[in-house]
């Protein structure tokens, strides 16, 4: 009886724990995903802010609604051994001419098979204009950038100027991601089809919860500040419920009141150009095949800003340095689809082979191929989204895809294959130039590479659906290591948007295969037979795109260019040469006056703030990006220039060709993820080595095209708009005071192939200032000697033919005076070789200037007296440090303590030295 009992309580006990666990059980019921599909379809549940995955599929031509168009040809550009650059330009502007029809198209320029050669950079900049090959491979139409021009091959742009017709605040405490509604008091100023653009503000308190305003050394500087980072949506507004404002897109960063009011502004942009498109095409970039980093040809294929709805399709792309396809922030509804990239020629590091690149929103990258890239897709900074890469491979790039920049919101990579390298949304940190959390509310779907980083940033998140690859991330995973339906995001999202079957437009590279890992004898045999055969490739499916969808090649019912206009070629009127007449500068018999600036010696970012507080620097570069504080335009820095009443600009080569050394360390960088604006220096990269800052070392015998060529432009601006370039041939800044100034100087012998002989490692004073002047101005030493000599004549070369440019020795010249007579002596064999009589003047402390004038054959050379570097004090003594101490000018003036110079009596004393030296000359 006892062991029954016993036995009846232990059965008992048992089946009271079995129903205990199954209670627990379910209330412990698995946790409901972001997204998963039921009953086939997308189903969605947002947090508790109501924020969810957003809906990817507004991105593209007319938001992926319309199939983009084939517009019919209004002229053909004839095949010519010739350049082509002013035929080709010449038709498109002969169809941007032309009146729109009912959709807004005038009509497609066609190209024949064959290679156009452009020495130029093409431009569509009005709405409705087509430039058409006639195919994209073999056989098809090539157009090939020429020269050592780093211009943009081909760019689809508008103009920029925006109105703000009004301003309110969105009345909402809370906009989460993927709303399209927002709340507004005053209704009344709005009407459904009107442009305006959402404003979310980068607050203080928004930046502090990041932990982006520090990213440690307890200094602050790469830190984002409040308003460097605000995002703008643009949208267009559908229907209006009450005080609600409905958009035709959804944000994709949730608009919390907490972190600043958000605010709608009212929009008119009549410049933006729309329904423009490339499409069936080679481009090809021409570059110096003895060195496989070469960097003074072609950067960019295709650049867009200012443009919305427009399309680039069926194009190869090959040995770019920089992008295939570059679509900027100001560029709206963008598709690039049936691409390839490949054979890049470019140094290894920052800005370079980014080729599909977007900072734009609504911008779909479809069916696009990438070899030895960088950032082949990338998101840039503070893209807006949504943006979406689908169907998209890159083999064997040196750097991660993903987000790139800070706070990309809205990114989805769908269907994206990096062999080789990694996916990435996460922190970034202090890299490329602070950017900080790169990528927000965005998705990876059905993604492969070596790694995968998906991390949650505070008040967003990131999602990974479908991955594989190696992990890491905090952010948010499903299904890793498994491949899941529907394959694609973007197709299945706007499949059910639009209620109707997309699969001719999405065009998924057919799996023919399945996965199972317990197949049949049969199905084991048919797969072990297909198993001989090569993995059907990304690259041979874009390949077959012109297959699928063929575009019209004929000309038929198109005129010849040629037949159409002549091209009259007429130069501009020559402005009245510069010339000396007693003692000064005049053109046309009338004084040369005005105002005089000088370029930026360093600093600067792509930041909003940055641009608008930048000086013009004739050769500073950004990859794809032209205007104040990037690559200038040189004819409007001539405008501007006149616009001010300014004559006269000093330009210097830059202190540093990398941002990052803006933080004045010297060591040694451990990448050549270099930040721009890039500062070009006068010579040449060599391709070989590694420099200080990560990139190759410079060849001091072979010059940089870019750097030359710019300044030769604006000394043809200034030649013909009656202005001065004072360009300066040395800049003394590199080899005084701080040791960071020397760091990445190209004559440093670390940093050139060509043995220049400078102590390494530098023996820096205090292990922080440099003293260098010394060693660099001694023409004893063979190496150096030869260097001098031959970047002096590179510097009057460049100028030969130009007659507004004033050579001076340095900016900030306080060197000895036998450097000054060798840099004269070589301006004098110049002249007595070419015949040409360059504007010499003489910028140097007055005892060097003292020795020269003294000299007849040395006074004979000078034409101008600079008087910077000594004055008349207030009270008639004279300020005037020595030269070749060793010590800069704010050295100098630490050590003496200057009084202000004064007008009166010493005008008197500087007129005398001016009539000194004209009996002299």
């Amino acid at each position: 009886m006892i062991r029954v009992a016993y036995s009846y309580r232990l059965i008992t006990a048992a089946l009271l724990l079995l129903v205990v666990q199954a209670s627990f059980a379910q209330k412990q019921a698995k946790p409901v995903p972001p997204l998963y599909v039921e009953k086939g379809q997308l189903q969605y549940k947002p947090d508790t802010l109501g924020n969810r995955i957003p809906d990817f599929s507004y991105c593209g031509y007319k938001a992926s609604e319309q199939n983009i168009p084939v517009v019919p040809a209004k002229v053909y550009v004839p095949l010519s051994a010739k350049d082509a650059t002013d035929n080709i330009q010449l038709a498109i502007d002969y169809v941007s001419g032309m009146p729109k029809d009912a959709q807004g198209f005038r009509g497609a320029v066609q190209l024949l098979p064959g290679e156009y050669k452009v020495s130029g950079s093409l431009r569509i900049d009005s709405s409705g204009v087509v430039l058409r090959g006639s195919g994209a491979f073999a056989k098809g139409t090539r157009i090939t950038g020429t020269g050592t021009s780093r211009e943009t091959l081909l760019r689809l742009f508008g103009e920029g100027k925006r109105t703000v017709l009004h301003t309110q605040a969105i009345a909402d405490k809370y906009v989460p991601v993927n709303s399209k509604l927002v709340t507004v008091a005053d209704v009344a100023v709005y009407q459904v089809g009107q442009h305006v653009r959402i404003h979310r503000p980068s607050t203080a308190a928004w930046i502090q919860t990041l932990g982006t305003d520090h990213f440690g050394g307890g200094i602050t500087a790469l830190g984002w500040k409040p308003g460097e980072r605000d995002l703008f949506f643009d949208r267009t507004i559908t229907a209006i419920h009450g005080h609600q404002l409905e958009l035709d897109a959804p944000i994709t960063t949730a608009l919390d009141v907490q972190y600043g009011a958000a605010f709608v502004q009212l929009i008119q942009w009549p410049g933006r150009i729309t329904q423009s498109g490339v499409e069936n095409l080679q481009l090809v970039s021409a570059y110096n095949k003895a060195n496989a980093k070469d960097e003074d040809h072609r950067w960019d294929a295709i650049g867009i800003d200012n443009a919305v709805d427009c399309w680039v399709r069926q194009v190869s792309f090959q040995h770019f340095a920089g992008s295939a396809v570059r679509v900027l922030e100001t560029a709206q509804r963008i598709t690039v689809e049936d691409c390839i990239a490949s054979q890049p020629i470019s140094e290894i590091g920052g800005q370079r082979r980014y080729t599909f690149f977007t900072s734009g929103q609504q911008t779909l990258f479809q069916r696009c191929y990438a070899e030895n890239g960088y950032h082949d897709f990338a998101a840039g900074f503070c893209a807006p989204g949504p943006n979406a890469f689908v169907q998209c491979e890159s083999i064997l790039p040196y750097s991660f895809s993903g987000a790139i920049d800070s706070w990309a919101s809205g990114v989805l990579m769908d269907v994206v294959t990096v062999d080789g390298n990694a996916l990435r949304f996460d922190n970034r940190g202090q890299d490329a130039n602070g950017a900080g959390w790169a990528a927000a509310n965005s998705v990876f779907w059905n993604c492969s590479a070596a790694r995968i980083d998906c991390y949650q940033p505070p008040t967003a998140q990131n999602w990974a659906f479908g991955s594989w690859s190696q992990f890491a991330g905090d952010g948010y995973w499903n299904e890793s290591n498994n491949s899941i339906q529907p394959r694609s995001l973007y197709y299945a999202q706007l499949q059910e948007r639009l209620k109707k079957d997309v699969a001719a437009l999405a065009q998924l590279m057919p799996v023919s295969t399945e996965a199972s890992s317990s197949p049949s004898v049969a199905v084991a045999l048919q797969l072990s037979k297909e198993a001989m055969q090569p993995k059907p490739l990304l690259k041979t499916w874009i390949e077959a795109a012109a297959k699928r969808n063929a575009l019209p090649v004929t000309t038929t019912a198109a005129p010849s260019i040629t037949d159409i206009v002549e091209i009259v070629s007429r130069p501009a009127d020559p402005f009245p040469i510069p010339q000396l007449k007693q003692g000064v500068l005049v053109r046309d018999g009338h004084l040369l006056a005005g105002k005089r600036t000088n370029v930026q010696w360093w600093s600067g970012s792509l930041s909003a703030k940055d641009i608008a507080n930048a000086k013009p620097h004739l050769t500073r570069f950004v990859p794809g990006r032209y205007g104040k504080g990037l690559t200038d335009n040189i004819k409007e820095v001539a405008v501007d220039m006149k616009a001010t009443g300014t004559v006269m600009l000093e330009h210097n080569y830059g202190l540093w060709y990398d941002r990052r050394r803006d933080d004045h360390q010297r060591v040694r960088r451990m990448d050549a993820e270099v930040w721009p604006p890039f500062y070009e220096q006068p010579f040449a990269r060599s391709g070989q080595g590694t420099a200080w800052d990560g990139l190759s070392k410079y060849d001091l015998t072979k010059y940089n095209a870019f750097y030359w060529n710019r300044l030769q432009s604006f000394a043809n601006e200034a030649d013909a708009n009656g202005l001065v370039l004072l360009q300066h041939h040395y800049f003394q800044h590199n080899i005084i005071e701080a040791g960071a100034h020397y760091a990445d100087f190209p004559w440093r012998t670390a940093n050139n192939i060509n043995n220049t002989g400078f102590v390494e490692p530098v023996n820096y004073a205090g292990d922080k200032r440099i003293f260098y002047a010394e060693q660099f101005y001694d023409i004893s030493h063979p190496v150096r000697r030869a260097l001098h000599r031959q970047y002096i004549q590179q510097c009057l070369n460049n100028f030969s033919n130009n007659h507004a440019v004033i050579h001076s020795i340095s900016e900030e010249y306080t060197g000895p005076l036998h450097f000054v007579q060798f840099w004269l002596d070589v301006i004098a064999e110049w002249k007595k070789e070419t015949g040409k009589q360059p504007l010499i003047a003489l910028s140097t402390t007055k005892d060097v200037q003292d020795s020269i004038l003294a000299k007849p054959k040395y006074a004979a050379l000078i034409n101008i007296i600079d008087i910077r570097y000594w004055h008349y004090q207030a009270d008639g003594t004279l300020y005037a440090p020595a030269g070749g101490v060793s010590l800069a000018p704010r050295q100098h003036a630490r050590l003496l303590k200057p009084k202000r110079p004064a007008s009166g009596k010493c005008t008197v004393l500087y007129s005398n030295t001016k009539r000194s030296f004209l009996r002299k000359q």
